[in-house]
């Protein structure tokens, strides 16, 4: 996620805990999904769905952070 941003990402993760907060909302929702995609969890279609806007509103809320630390 965000190739682009890996310095400044790995910089966020070690001095920013909202940053790395959401950050590791995001891996886990990921995982999740996956999980549930690949059947070793159960959930309807539409529990994976509202679990995949969560997960692009924490990618979001990451793509913010990011842009605003790099225009610092």
């Amino acid at each position: 996620m965000f190739p682009e941003h890996r310095e400044l990402i790995t910089s966020l993760k070690n001095n920013d805990h909202h940053f790395t907060r959401v950050f590791d909302q995001h891996n886990a929702l990921d995982q999740k999904i996956k999980n549930l995609e690949d059947g070793l969890e159960i959930a309807t279609h539409a529990e994976i769905e509202v679990l995949k806007r969560e997960k692009l509103q924490l990618k979001d809320e990451l793509y913010t952070i990011l842009k605003k630390a790099s225009a610092a």
